[in-house]
């Protein structure tokens, strides 16, 4: 199969405009007719709903959650990026777009990039009409700060809560076409299935987690916007109930699976503390640009932060990225925290740690102005370590975070199979190899607000749709096929919990296939899953009914994907001997040990087709192209 990217042609700033104009419409008096399935309700899924439903497409929307509210977009906390220039510092649409390709390795696609850095003016516009609470500068315009990767202020932010406050104005979007009848909301749904007719998605399978009932809701078109598969790793900053189910179900359909080796480590998250945790904690990145990072000169130097005087720390990211300083990427600044704690100048009990200092920013400009920046911040992480971070570093290390993998779509956002469309994180389109940060609400709400309502319409408007209701044989093999699953899972009468299960599974993702990869590491893993994904079968313990609320029963459905899943993306790390962004391979690097790409070999989308359950999937290549953006090795010094 080739990989079709239906790119437009013509100019980098005119494909958009020249593709809205050539895509077929539907007539407003014809929207109602069609039913758009949409699963998942964060940014990407709250505003694609909204949009939706006020153009009057008949829309589903369906929640894990009992309330959308809980979405994890709420822990996007610093900020959101727009080419607006109001600090008339030298942005423009063109350097966010550059920013975006380089700070993504050059694993992305520019038309899709271009398109991005275009919408995320109007983003800003939608967010303020409704309500959203940004921060503003003395004389009323918004105000913006840095994020790593670019050197000019583009971030537009509320406090340390953004995510959380742009979700409820999605929210509340969404919930008024609710009140109005254009979109119907479904909480407690779990999607377990894409149903396919006639080589198009026409609805899905979901299970209702208060009642345990299987579903069936038939639709013209199915919209997956259920965030990414960082939770594989089991320790991550992602909300426990995140999850690849929904994506990987439908990669069994026939959805391609691309990039999956491209998992982000955010570089500030709150240190692991034992074996109790079931998830970490991220401390926004807005916070590197007022706190310094450092660690001790010395090796193995236990004092107390306060008593290492100034000539005896190392501010390594300062040193090394002297252009960019603590505002380098997220992988560069990963990497270079796990080199000085390899090198035993870790701090904390566990010397995996390093330090994220606020005193000179304190002293420059007082408690009160750090406090208004970052105050829920500060506070959490008080509450969590039980430490003061007005008073003293606070002490950050590497996490799994963002995933710039996902299932494969085109400029359309439609994936391998017609009519399933895929929209924010769940999709690999947008961030190469690495995303710069405050690039995930701008990516979710472009492809919601800006993009999905005229690529769908586009598909609607000139693709032949028989009518289908859920007593089609494709719905009732599917639903037969989900039970067979739970039946299967409940019939194990192992003495294992999905946790540990999944526990284990994590760890070796993480050691295997986390910051620093190799090929002997990676091929230990691609021997070690199978061995752990037959035990899970065999001695997994799922106690509870199926017919009610059973947690270890929808927990227990996510390991067993995660299973499957991991395979798929060991298998694309280890196809991939290059190192790039988030995917750094210690046989390719550069002799001060960055991140060395081979441009003449991997530069391409790997996209794995499923070949069945144990058997190798078949990889799919698309080429990229670099016309605007010539590659060249990433440099931040």
């Amino acid at each position: 199969m080739t990989l079709d990217s239906r790119t437009p042609g013509g100019p980098l700033a005119e494909k958009w405009d020249r593709h809205r104009f050539e895509s077929k419409l539907v007539n407003p008096a014809n929207r109602r007719k069609y039913t758009v399935i949409i699963v998942g309700t964060g940014l990407a899924g709250a505003s694609a709903a909204s949009s939706l439903g006020e153009l009057g497409y008949n829309v589903k929307s369906f929640c894990i959650h009992d309330s959308p509210r809980r979405a994890h977009s709420i822990a996007a906390q610093g900020g959101i990026n727009a080419a607006k220039n109001y600090q008339n510092d030298g942005d423009s649409i063109q350097r966010l777009f550059y920013d975006t390709v380089k700070g993504g390795d050059y694993r992305s696609r520019e038309a899709n990039v271009y398109r991005l850095a275009e919408l995320s003016v109007n983003i800003i516009d939608q967010c303020v009409a409704q309500g959203v609470p940004f921060a503003r500068e003395y004389g009323g315009l918004l105000d913006n700060r840095s994020f790593g990767g670019a050197q000019v202020s583009r971030t537009f932010y509320a406090r340390g809560q953004t995510g959380q406050q742009l979700l409820l104005g999605a929210y509340q979007s969404m919930m008024r076409q609710v009140e109005r009848k254009s979109v119907s909301l479904f909480p407690n749904r779990e999607m377990l299935d894409v149903v396919v007719v006639n080589g198009q998605a026409r609805g899905i399978i979901c299970r209702n987690l208060s009642t345990g009932e299987i579903e069936r809701h038939a639709g013209h078109a199915v919209l997956l916007c259920t965030g990414g598969y960082g939770t594989a790793y089991y320790l991550s900053t992602n909300a426990v109930n995140s999850n690849v189910t929904a994506a990987w179900r439908a990669h069994k359909r026939g959805a391609f699976f691309a990039n999956p080796c491209y998992t982000q480590i955010h570089p500030t998250c709150i240190p692991v503390s034992g074996t109790h945790q079931s998830k970490l904690t991220l401390m926004s990145e807005s916070l590197r640009n007022d706190g310094r990072v450092w660690v001790p000169k010395k090796n193995g130097d236990a004092r107390p932060p306060q008593q290492i005087p100034e000539n005896e720390r190392d501010y390594y990211l300062e040193r090394r990225y002297p252009s960019f300083g603590n505002l380098v990427p997220r992988d560069v600044a990963s990497r270079n925290a796990k080199v000085v704690c390899d090198e035993g100048r870790g701090v904390g009990d566990s010397g995996l740690a390093v330090y994220l200092d606020f005193g000179d920013a304190i002293k420059r400009l007082g408690e009160s102005v750090i406090r208004m920046r970052y105050g829920n911040l500060f506070d959490m992480y008080r509450k969590i370590t039980d430490e003061n971070p007005y008073k003293v570093p606070m002490r950050i290390y590497p996490a799994i975070h963002y995933t710039m993998g996902g299932l494969w779509v085109d400029y359309n956002l439609m994936s391998t199979i017609p009519g399933l469309h895929v929209l924010g994180e769940a999709n690999f389109s947008d961030h190469g190899a690495n995303r710069l940060g405050a690039s995930a609400l701008m990516q979710g709400l472009a492809d919601g607000y800006f993009v999905i309502p005229y690529t769908l319409a586009h598909y609607l408007g000139g693709t032949p749709l028989a009518p289908v209701t859920t007593d089609h044989e494709a719905f009732r093999e599917a639903a037969d096929s989900v039970q067979c699953r739970i039946n299967r899972l409940l019939g194990s009468k192992g003495k294992e919990t999905p946790r540990q299960l999944h526990r284990r599974l994590g760890q070796l993702l993480w050691d295997s296939v986390g910051m620093a990869r190799n090929d002997a590491g990676l091929r230990k893993a691609i021997t070690e899953i199978p061995r752990l994904r037959d035990e899970f079968w065999q001695n997994v313990s799922v106690p509870g009914p199926a017919d009610n609320v059973n947690k270890n029963l929808e927990y227990a459905g996510r390991v067993a994907d995660y299973l499957e899943f991991a395979e798929v993306l060991t298998l694309d790390a280890l196809h991939r001997r290059e190192s790039c962004g988030g995917h750094f391979r210690e046989e390719s690097q550069t002799p001060d040990g960055e991140a060395l790409r081979d441009d003449a070999t991997y530069s391409y989308v790997a996209a794995w087709e499923f070949k069945g359950a144990g058997t190798t999937p078949e990889l799919h290549k698309e080429p990229l192209e670099f016309e605007y953006v010539k590659p060249s090795q990433r440099s931040y010094k």
